[in-house]
């Protein structure tokens, strides 16, 4: 089964009066959201709808040649999350940003992010990473991060996937492009937490969970003691580790995206409610991980704001506060709109 009707009623209740509403004119009255994972690229899977915060993920028999290659449940849901219309994904995701007030971290390579900065300049925040540890061509990456951080205004490392890969973070064939970040004073956003939705072996073979263990960060934060870490998707589903490690480091933050909508909605709000009651509210980030569902940015955003167990002051935060000063962004002063958040950024010195 999907989403309990009563859930379904006040996650649609909040989206209509705070996410979803009409078209207004006057966009900047909505308080400001940072989302800090948003993908430039449009995801392969045209067509594909998906329920979010499905009940369950699906077992499998590798006698079916027909599996499909995710392991969500078929189950019908209210909302009903569909994908933008071939080759409008930036476009819709960008008009949906600007009726809800977000800017966006959005990662990519650097000549597709650098379109989403030129249709929406004041809302977005360029990222962009290296490609593999595993090839030779690690000189040539190296100087590409350095151009995009130094000559091209990006401002955040990632989304870095050595967990793709088996790797650890800590791995020394990652060392250079670690130090090059923490020459630039730029943050890192690191892939840590589950992947491939329940079918990884099918379609991602070097896919590792024991790669996204938080701890597995600590030699890494010991040789660079002033590096930022964003840990994508928050460690999921390893809490104790991560609460570990988020007290012996206190700049490092999470974010919370991809597990704010593709787990069962009481283990989502169960995990953040850990880490808050655990006494780091102040590291949570609001994120999407976007990547092919315009409407999952209201949906998402309608999980915190609707959260019992948050306060009004902890749902602001984790929307907007906590990502603003991990970024060092300056908010525009007497105003709460995000609109020209991306250029108050403190430039890395």
């Amino acid at each position: 089964m999907g989403l309990s009707a009563a859930v379904a009623a006040i996650a649609l209740a909040g989206a209509a009066g705070v996410m979803v509403a009409p078209a207004r004119a006057a966009d900047a009255e909505l308080p400001p959201v940072l989302d800090v994972h948003v993908h430039a690229g449009e995801f392969p899977g045209p067509g594909m709808t998906v329920c979010p915060n499905a009940a369950q993920f699906l077992a499998s028999d590798p006698a079916n040649g027909k599996e499909a290659p995710f392991g969500w449940s078929g189950e019908d849901c209210t909302p009903r999350l569909y994908p933008a219309a071939p080759g409008h994904y930036m476009e819709e995701v960008l008009a949906e940003m600007k009726r809800l007030n977000v800017t966006a971290v959005v990662y990519g390579n650097p000549a597709d992010v650098k379109k989403w900065q030129a249709a929406a300049p004041e809302r977005i925040i360029p990222g962009t990473a290296f490609h593999s540890v595993q090839t030779p061509d690690q000189a040539q990456q190296l100087q590409m991060l350095e151009l995009a951080f130094t000559k091209d205004g990006f401002k955040v490392m990632g989304e870095i996937g050595l967990q793709y890969e088996g790797i650890s973070p800590s791995d020394t064939r990652a060392e250079p492009y670690f130090a090059l970040a923490e020459k630039l004073d730029i943050p890192v956003a690191i892939h840590m937490g589950t992947g491939g939705s329940g079918r990884a072996n099918l379609g991602m073979s070097g896919f590792r969970g024991s790669m996204g263990n938080p701890l597995l960060l600590e030699d890494l934060l010991a040789r660079h003691p002033k590096l930022r870490v964003q840990i994508m998707h928050a460690g999921y589903p390893m809490g104790e580790n991560l609460l570990t490690l988020l007290q012996a480091n206190s700049h490092v933050y999470v974010d919370i995206a991809g597990l704010i909508w593709s787990y069962p909605l009481k283990e989502v709000n169960s995990y953040i409610k850990r880490i808050v009651d655990g006494g780091f509210e102040d590291r949570i980030m609001f994120g999407t991980d976007q990547m092919m569902w315009p409407h999952l940015m209201a949906y998402s955003i309608s999980i915190i704001q609707n959260a019992d167990y948050l306060t009004p002051q902890q749902k602001r935060d984790i929307l907007y506060n906590n990502a603003a000063r991990f970024l060092r962004i300056k908010a525009p002063e007497g105003t709460s709109s995000a609109n020209g958040v991306a250029k108050n950024i403190v430039a890395a010195k």
